[in-house]
């Protein structure tokens, strides 16, 4: 553990603690919201709450390790950090922009769908979006600076304001999905605005970015980004297509998954510093440094999957009416598929650092691709939908993962040291669970 957090960079303690508020506001979030809706609008917050960070986190996060990987870059050659952020901000705009016409597009389709008609929730998930977009494009600003404190107290504050918030709807009584979901919308832009000032300094001077480096390996990062969100948060949305008046499964199963995904965010905080160890180990040719933290790192996250799939196993369903109040429609058994899917999608977020390192962006991005074809196989099984779902994200991770093995085992060692890949990345990535 002492050679591990050697490798940690400075400022990764103030990033860790921001997290773990924001992981707290997730669940005082979904708790208050399940004790003050019905069965039907929590559930159609449940669903709103997977396709905000499905898509905001699979197609932004990309956008704020590209933005960190350059203005650290930058930093070193002692260039200002403002055209990076131009074009950040030009390339999440344009995704953002290329959603909400989407959105917009199919607005009737997804209020009908999704959210039993209500229209508003649709422009509380563009606004959600669009929040998601300015926070993580400044975030790789203050990452690539290594202003890990900002970046922390930015984390800490969209955290400490969704707590702030939503008791306050509960303390007054409201019982309107549109007013918690709005809640992911309004925290994350008032954190943004609360650290602008290192940001707002970085903006200007020094010559303009060329696109190709901004956007060579964008693509495929998004594509892996994506299809990893996708996996972990897109059976509660196919709970509700596959079974429109289930209301009350698609409630329960986010807040099931809510309490099955805590290691995740132990694994959040690890992964600041193994793409770095990774990827110094790869670039050096020292193959047994590398296979050494790999494999370590596999222990860590199994030790922390069962530990915590244990305890979900033997106290979920329980947990789950307990502090959100879910309808009482999920098992031991479905916690059991549920703890045994997160932790193959642990393994996956492991060896896909790895792929990383070795710069096998492709591979990484086909192997989430392979594992999105078995998830919906998975997901055409002809059981009862909860089970199908629950199958659906434990095939699709243990495929994906499965995958990744296979071309780590295949890969040779490269015939002599290679440009070391330029890794600042304190940022993290939770499956979602925001």
């Amino acid at each position: 553990m002492r050679r591990l957090l050697r490798l940690v960079p400075p400022g990764t303690l103030p990033v860790g603690a921001g997290l773990a508020l924001v992981g707290l506001a997730s669940y005082v979030h979904l708790a208050l919201a399940g004790h003050s809706l019905d069965a039907a609008d929590y559930s159609s917050l449940s669903v709103l709450w997977s396709v905000v960070f499905t898509v905001g986190i699979g197609v932004f996060f990309p956008v704020e390790q590209e933005v960190a990987r350059l203005v650290a870059t930058r930093r070193t050659r002692g260039l200002p950090p403002g055209p990076v952020l131009a074009r950040g901000a030009a390339v999440a705009a344009a995704v953002l922009g290329l959603l909400l016409l989407l959105i917009v597009g199919t607005a009737d389709v997804l209020a009908d769908r999704l959210f039993d008609g209500d229209r508003a929730m649709v422009a509380t998930l563009a606004g959600a979006l669009a929040a998601l977009a300015v926070a993580h494009t400044t975030r790789g600003v203050l990452s690539g600076l290594r202003r890990f404190r900002w970046y922390g107290a930015q984390l800490g504050l969209d955290g400490g304001l969704r707590i702030t918030l939503v008791t306050a709807l509960a303390v007054a009584g409201v019982d309107s999905p549109v007013a918690y979901a709005l809640v992911l919308a309004a925290a994350p832009l008032l954190a943004v605005a609360l650290t602008a000032a290192p940001v707002v300094r970085a903006t200007g001077g020094g010559p303009a970015v060329p696109w190709p480096p901004l956007l060579r390996g964008l693509a495929l990062l998004t594509a892996s980004s994506l299809l990893a969100q996708v996996v972990v948060n897109v059976g509660v949305i196919n709970v509700r297509l596959l079974e429109p008046s289930d209301v009350a499964t698609a409630g329960a199963l986010l807040s099931a998954l809510v309490l099955v995904r805590i290691p995740l965010f132990v694994f959040g905080s690890m992964q600041a510093a193994l793409l770095p160890g990774l990827s110094t180990a790869a670039a050096s040719g020292d193959d047994t440094a590398f296979g050494a933290l790999l494999r370590r790192s596999l222990a860590v996250v199994t030790a922390l999957g069962a530990a915590g799939g244990l305890l979900a196993v033997l106290l979920g369903p329980w947990l789950v009416t307990v502090l959100f109040d879910a309808p009482d429609v999920l098992g031991h058994g479905d916690f059991a598929w549920l703890s045994l899917a997160t932790l193959a999608y642990l393994w996956a977020m492991v060896l896909g650092q790895a792929l990383l390192a070795r710069d096998r962006h492709l591979v990484q991005a086909v192997a989430w691709t392979v594992g999105i074809a078995a998830l919906a196989a998975a997901t055409l099984a002809p059981l009862p939908v909860a089970l199908r779902v629950e199958l659906a994200y434990t095939v699709g991770s243990l495929v994906t993962a499965a995958v990744m093995v296979a071309e780590l085992a295949r890969a040779r060692r490269p015939a002599g040291p290679t440009t070391p890949a330029n890794t600042p990345v304190p940022a993290t990535t939770t499956g979602g669970i925001r």
